[in-house]
Formats: C-alpha cells, structure tokens, sequence
C-alpha cells in the first residue's frame, strides 16, 4: 500500500471500531480537562480519573485553586507522579488564568502554551477536546503507532503530527487522535504489539517479519 493508502485504510478501521469518542478524562468545563491533561503526563488515564473527584472538591475554578496552599494541591496529587512540579503548575496557572484572563480558559493554542506545565500536547488536547478546534496531539502512543503503520519517519513528535496531519483530513483530527489511542492501548500497546501482532500492523504489512525501527519522541 501507499502511504495514503494506508492512511485511507487506518481512517475506515478505526471508525469502525470506535465509532463514538469519549473523552477519558472526566472534567466539566475547559478548566477541569485543562487541569486533568496536565496531571496525565506520565501518569495513566484511570488514575487522574481517580484523582480529581478530591482535587476538584477542594477547588474547581481558577479564583479557587489559586487561593489554595500549593503543598495542600501536592497531597492529593501525589499519586499521579511529579507531584511537586505539577502541583506548583496548577496553582501557578490559576493565578495567570486569574490575573489575565479573567479566570476563562483562553481558546488559543499560543496563550495556553504560555501557561505553566502546559505544553504543546496539553495544549491540543483542550483546544480540540474542550473547544472543538481541529487539533493532533501526538503523545507516545500516537507517535509509535504511527511509525508502525509507516505515517512517519519522523524522529519526534513535532515531526509526526505535521505528518498526520498532511495525511488525514482536518475533520478528522480530533476523533483519529481519540481512536488512534483507544486502539493503541487494546490493541498495539508497546509490549502487545511489535508491529508484526495486531490487525492494522498485519493488513498493512502482511509481509513483515521483524519489528520496524520506532524512533524514541
């Protein structure tokens, strides 16, 4: 196959498979996903989802969370990983959602990337999932998946997401990244899966025999 091709082809199987996107995150409004997508850096989904019932009783708007004690955020955190980083991060965020922007959520990539623990990623997740702007955020999963289906030769993400998104159609971005992950994580996880076990890998290289060199983001 052609690489869009194979693009068509990974398009059709993931929509037939999830034809619905829940967001994994549970949040109610931009601020609380905004809040949760930090706290999943190097953490799982399930255990955020574990997490913010407490920290979003505690404060559940920027005016709340930026009155808080910084070392009463890391507490209830501290499951999640990097709790002194991320923990400094969401208090330090509220108060610059506070004092510039009124405690609302900027819908801008630019402004959100200048807020503490907040990059890139962080960044297109809550511009797609909590304003519907078309976005590609290109964690790990996504990047090793789309090395394995042959999208990207890219060495780093930044790489890969400009690739995808020459791929596939704008429309498309925010439900491929949601379904590309569900399918990762259940199908060709990074120890599940080589490139040579799952069903996508195997209909769009049915003749490889090795696993395909995966360049670390």
């Amino acid at each position: 196959m052609l690489k869009k091709e194979r693009a068509v082809f990974i398009e059709k199987r993931l929509q037939e498979l999830y034809p619905e996107q829940l967001i994994p995150l549970d949040h109610k409004d931009p601020y609380t996903l905004l809040v949760a997508v930090l706290l999943s850096a190097q953490c799982t989904d399930a255990r955020v989802n574990q997490i913010t019932p407490a920290l979003f009783e505690l404060a559940d708007n920027p005016f709340d969370m930026a009155a808080q004690n910084v070392e009463v955020i890391r507490q209830i955190i501290r499951p999640c990983g990097l709790s002194p980083q991320k923990s400094s991060a969401i208090k330090r965020l509220s108060e610059i959602l506070v004092e510039k922007f009124n405690g609302v959520v900027p819908q801008d990539m630019a402004a959100l990337e200048t807020l503490p623990g907040v990059g890139h990623k962080t960044a297109s997740v809550v511009m797609s999932q909590a304003f519907g702007v078309p976005a590609f955020a290109v964690d790990t999963h996504i990047h090793r998946l789309a090395q394995r289906w042959g999208l990207t030769n890219g060495k780093n993400v930044v790489q890969t997401e400009k690739d995808l998104k020459s791929l596939f159609p704008k429309e498309k971005w925010n439900s491929l990244h949601l379904q590309i992950i569900f399918y990762g994580r259940e199908y060709c996880s990074a120890r599940g899966c080589d490139g040579t076990v799952c069903e996508i890998c195997t209909t769009l290289y049915p003749k490889r025999k090795k696993p395909p060199t995966v360049y670390k983001p």
